[in-house]
């Protein structure tokens, strides 16, 4: 029997669309799951969640709940899978990473990944993810970890490099790349399962190398039509500027590059606000929006004893699966470099396609970057280093080296605005952050 526990289980939905791809699974049958979460409400749910679709495809699945730290080792215990899919500090930290950097004049789109923002998230979740590496070290130590949490590089990068664990980061950006830009030029109907693409760089700065269809390079025909003006999607416009300027489409969302250079929210000229659709604050208000559409789709969910599912894109129960029988399933994978990507460096986290088996998971070498792409990648992995250094060490100054090196930030503050905004942010987390000195 296979174990998988879901730490973060509280997230009814995503529980329920990667446990639902599990049990989905023919060749998962009679999982042993554990839901772990620290809200016991939202714990319920999910477990209920769960527990329908298993009673509606009769798979045989034992789904148990642990609430709290204190059952968390119990939850773990002989797991061979652990997905994470935690939120430290939630919507309230959030808001104080949007709001006092806005009190500087800088201002954020989503704020998870670098960037102020993805510097603090990061610094108050390495420390709360370690503990379960701890716990995983003494209960499972030969799981797998299957980290969905941002910041994505920060975090896998600070597990891979602190803990004894095998773990590799997903996303979901990879699986869409493709659409995304054959969308966003007018050629959606000629997308399918024959376009093939590569991948490789940094988690939400993974650059599409290579997009062809029946051997077919597309991606002449792409610049074409940006040349002659042909957008179809006008939410997508920092992406398509960057593939303009530096030849290549980049993985995720355009709301999230915004923030990642320093060419798009410039307080100086807010015109570019407009003309490339950039949504400032986006988070937040997402938040908002979602969190109403989740508890309706919870609700509905709970009530449903007959709930079906059908298996998404999500990559967990592909590779739970690949492992598990053997069959070779391809994905894209954060792993420490290790001379992956040649021109980047070997202690950085590193997006690239990877095999998945029973022998673990195999990270392919992509070689090197076209200068431009690395380039633009080693501004954002200054900051992810330098955050993940302040989390082992508890420095206080490689926060502020995280800080003054992201592209963003350092476009639009000075050295003592930077300095300033890190040590009121330090004192406004207080707990969720451990004590630096």
């Amino acid at each position: 029997m296979v174990k998988i526990t879901f730490i973060g289980a509280g997230s009814t939905v995503f529980s329920k669309k990667v446990l639902g791809d599990c049990l989905l699974t023919d060749e998962l049958d009679g999982l042993d799951i554990a839901l772990y979460d620290i809200d016991e409400e939202l714990l319920k749910e999910s477990c209920a969640v769960v527990s329908a679709i298993n009673r509606t495809y009769q798979k045989g699945a034992a789904i148990r709940a642990y609430l709290g730290p204190e059952q968390r080792r119990q939850a773990l215990d002989g797991a061979d899978f652990v997905i994470n899919a935690v939120n430290i500090g939630g919507y309230p930290c959030a808001v104080t990473d949007f709001e006092i950097p806005k009190k500087y004049g800088l201002r954020q789109t989503v704020a998870d990944t670098v960037g102020i923002g993805g510097i603090f998230r990061g610094l108050r979740t390495i420390p709360a993810v370690m503990e379960f590496v701890k716990d995983m070290e003494a209960v499972c130590p030969d799981a797998w970890l299957l980290n969905y949490t941002n910041p994505m590089a920060i975090l896998t990068g600070a597990i891979q490099r602190a803990g004894s664990i095998k773990c590799v980061g997903l996303c979901h950006s990879v699986q869409n790349v493709a659409r995304t830009l054959m969308d966003s030029v007018g050629m959606s109907d000629r997308f399918d399962e024959t376009v093939q693409c590569e991948t490789a760089g940094i988690n939400h700065q993974a650059w599409l190398l290579s997009i062809s269809k029946n051997g077919i390079d597309l991606y002449p025909e792409i610049k074409q039509r940006l040349a002659d003006g042909i957008i179809t999607n006008e939410q997508n416009m920092v992406r398509l500027e960057i593939l303009k300027t530096f030849g290549y489409y980049v993985t995720e969302s355009s709301p999230h590059h915004a923030e990642y250079h320093p060419y798009f929210i410039k307080a100086t000229k807010p015109d570019l606000i407009e003309r490339f659709n950039i949504p400032l604050d986006r988070y937040l208000s997402k938040y908002i929006t979602k969190s109403n559409e989740w508890k309706a789709q919870r609700k509905a969910l709970v009530n449903d004893p007959n709930l079906e599912h059908t298996r998404s894109y999500e990559y967990a129960s592909h590779i739970i699966e690949a492992m598990v029988t053997n069959k070779p399933f391809k994905l894209g994978g954060n792993v420490l470099n290790k001379g992956l990507i040649t021109n980047l460096p070997g202690n950085a986290c590193v997006e690239v396609p990877c095999i998945a088996d029973a022998s673990g998971i195999r990270p392919l070498v992509v070689g090197d970057l076209p200068e431009q792409l690395a380039a633009i990648n080693r501004t954002n992995i200054n900051p992810q280093l330098l955050t993940i250094e302040a989390a082992l060490t508890k420095k206080k100054e490689s926060i502020f080296h995280a800080a003054l090196l992201d592209p963003h930030t350092s476009a639009e503050l000075t050295i003592d605005e930077i300095i300033a905004l890190c040590n009121e942010l330090i004192e406004a987390h207080g707990d969720w952050l451990p004590a630096y000195h």
